[in-house]
């Protein structure tokens, strides 16, 4: 009845799903008594770690899927500012070469961070290739540290973006706004090579996008509520063929897409407590992201070897709920997704 009551007052979907944190903060607040170690959860026994806050580098390697490309979740999180959790983007490394999708809030540290993971090619200084979904500010926010810090790290080459129509303002805005800071810089008696600045935005349509002889990338259109451009991507390498949805309801497209790959990396938001939110919340997640049931019968149809579960969108639940959820529908193999998962 507790989580009812929080859920039912809150005014906004922000308020939603912090509501259950500020509560348990107010409680520790007002006690005098030393706290007590907290009782085990479901979550504390789900068979994956739980990355302390404190510990931002710490990676797990899971089976390796393919000989030649390598998979790293740099960010799963949403636009709530959980520490263990950054903003969305991943990164796809093909024979050294890095493939970046959408740039999150610290993906670049997030690079860094797995640096003692020995994935060859994948340094902060080679992120010169990104694939954006869609303009929604928590899959861009690491857009300014993209274009600066790997030029600042050694980037030599241009910054090449594909991603919907506005991407190319909003770079333009950004470059305007350190302007001051990249003139300092570049004054410097050892500045960085002046063509990692620079940022070349190519539009993007459905279709192939991108082609070199290691990665075919297709991009096709994905149903993100009043967004008119929003996409998911389909990456075929020699040995991998992976899908993300990018922010997505449920997408005939994306199934079509994706059936038969290897590996879908899918959003998706928990069903428990979700008939506490107020309709237009309810409306609000049902027009622009997919529930864990909808998410069980888009894998039963495209049949991945892996389904990785990012975008976590929960409700004063947690990651035991979301897979106890998703397994009533699907029985193949799928991982919760966590920041720094290398496969």
């Amino acid at each position: 009845m507790r989580v009812k009551r929080i859920l039912a007052g809150a005014g906004g979907f922000l308020l939603l799903l912090t509501a259950a944190v500020a509560v348990r903060s107010a409680a520790t607040q007002q006690t005098t008594e030393p706290p007590k170690p907290p009782a085990q959860t479901a979550q504390d026994q789900a068979p994956f770690p739980i990355i302390k806050p404190e510990r931002y580098d710490a990676y797990r390697i899971h089976p390796r899927l393919a000989r030649r490309t390598r998979l790293v979740l740099l960010g799963t999180g949403t636009p709530i500012p959980q520490p263990e959790s950054f903003g969305p983007g991943s990164v796809l490394v093909v024979d050294e070469r890095p493939y970046l999708v959408d740039f999150g809030v610290g993906v670049v540290r997030r690079v860094q961070a797995v640096q003692k993971a020995g994935i060859s090619g994948l340094t902060t200084a080679r992120l010169s290739l990104g694939f954006c979904t869609h303009l929604h500010s928590d899959h861009t926010l690491g857009l300014p540290d993209l274009i600066t810090t790997p030029w600042m790290t050694g980037r030599a080459e241009p910054l090449v973006l594909y991603g919907p129509e506005g991407l190319s303002d909003m770079v333009g805005h950004i470059q305007k706004a350190y302007e001051l800071s990249y003139k300092h810089t570049q004054a410097l008696p050892v500045s960085p090579n002046p063509r990692g600045l620079e940022v070349e935005v190519r539009p993007m349509r459905s279709g192939v996008v991108y082609k070199d002889e290691r990665v075919t990338v297709r991009a096709f259109p994905v149903n993100h509520g009043s967004w008119s451009e929003a996409y998911g991507f389909r990456f075929d390498t020699p040995d991998l063929k992976v899908v993300w949805s990018g922010d997505t309801a449920p997408s005939d497209r994306l199934v079509e897409e994706a059936r038969g790959c290897d590996v879908l990396i899918h959003e998706v938001y928990c069903e428990k407590n979700f008939a506490y939110l107020d309709p237009a919340t309810r409306d609000y997640y049902k027009a622009f992201h997919t529930s864990t049931s909808e998410l069980a019968k888009i894998a039963e149809a495209v049949k991945p070897r892996l389904l990785i579960l990012v975008h976590e969108m929960h409700f004063a639940s947690g990651p035991a709920d979301m897979l106890k959820e998703i397994r009533k529908g699907y029985k193949g193999k799928v991982i919760y997704g966590r920041d720094l998962d290398i496969f």
